[in-house]
């Protein structure tokens, strides 16, 4: 395996700003849509200036004005969030820590600190279906799979699977999968959509065999090797990486027996933990190197790490 990074041409350019940090930006088939700590959720749209479109602006916040107005007269619309605290069930009441979109761009998910799972309607940006209590504890990312599964990772150390049943219109819990022993920070789907993938604090990376219509996936294999809590995944093809408070970020490949999984390469050069991670994967070698005839293929990894860097690496995999 061949491995070298390169740092990108150092340029930057603002094209929104908000007045709450974030902690999460999905791209949306026409703009960016961002989470925040203060519980909400912002969605960006291009706006031209000058003739082009150089920055985004924005459109709406969620829950938007109707949400709330829709709610705020029903008593019926209102969930208890702390003691002695209400709230209607169209707001998030933590920070909105990870979103995901529906494979065919119509719903995005949402999960907070505040334990719930939302499910909000694309492109009306309406609440659809609130879960107030979907974990015991904090839920810190969600996946989403090509049929439609929902798995949310949370605090409590457990990865849950949400599905809509037959002839119905809200999701349901059709699974609990337990493995970690710490809370769980990142979900990652690979090989097609029929594996996932689930990184926590207690350093290690499960990989779960999942099956379309299956709901519940099985604990196939256990990845270790980083020091610190795993933070951040990202999965493409066979290959998963995974980033770590460890400042390390370790690309895995899966090999030919399903539950065989070798650590490729240990990229080393944060100066601060690991939190966001980027994969791509291309076939049949890079622009940089000789033709490979079918039998290597180039991912580019994209980390940022709270060293306030991000980093571009290479990596060159061959095959089996």
């Amino acid at each position: 395996m061949a491995m070298d990074a390169q740092r990108a041409e150092q340029s930057s350019s603002t094209v929104a700003v908000s007045n709450s940090p974030i902690k999460c930006v999905i791209a949306t088939s026409n703009g960016l849509v961002s989470s925040h700590q203060d519980g909400k959720i912002r969605v960006w749209h291009p706006a031209r200036r000058n003739g082009g479109c150089d920055h985004l602006a924005l459109r709406a916040v969620l829950p938007t004005a109707a949400d709330c107005l829709r709610t705020f007269l029903f008593p019926g619309s209102y969930v208890e969030v702390r003691r002695h605290r209400k709230r209607t069930w169209v707001h998030h009441v933590d920070a909105v820590t990870a979103l995901a979109l529906s494979p065919d761009g119509a719903e995005m998910y949402s999960v907070s600190w505040d334990r719930s799972l939302k499910v909000w309607r694309l492109p009306s940006l309406r609440c659809a279906q609130s879960i107030a209590a979907a974990h015991d504890d904090a839920i810190n990312a969600v996946a989403v799979s090509a049929d439609g599964h929902v798995f949310t990772g949370s605090a409590d150390g457990t990865v849950k699977a949400w599905r809509r049943r037959p002839g119905q219109r809200k999701l349901a819990l059709v699974g609990t999968m337990e493995r970690h022993k710490a809370a769980v920070n990142a979900l990652a789907l690979g090989v097609g959509g029929t594996v996932l993938y689930s990184g926590a604090c207690d350093r290690s990376v499960v990989v779960w065999e999942y099956r379309a219509g299956g709901g519940v996936a099985a604990a196939a294999a256990t990845l270790r090797g980083h020091t610190k809590a795993v933070l951040c995944l990202a999965a493409a093809g066979d290959v998963v990486c995974s980033g770590s408070a460890d400042r390390t970020v370790r690309v895995w490949r899966r090999g030919a027996a399903e539950a065989s999984y070798a650590c490729l390469a240990v990229l080393d050069g944060h100066a601060g933990a690991v939190k966001s991670l980027a994969l791509v994967r291309k076939s049949g070698g890079d622009h940089d190197d000789a033709p490979c005839d079918g039998c290597c293929s180039a991912a580019h990894v994209c980390s940022g790490s709270l060293d306030c860097d991000v980093k571009i690496w290479r990596v060159t995999v061959s095959c089996l």
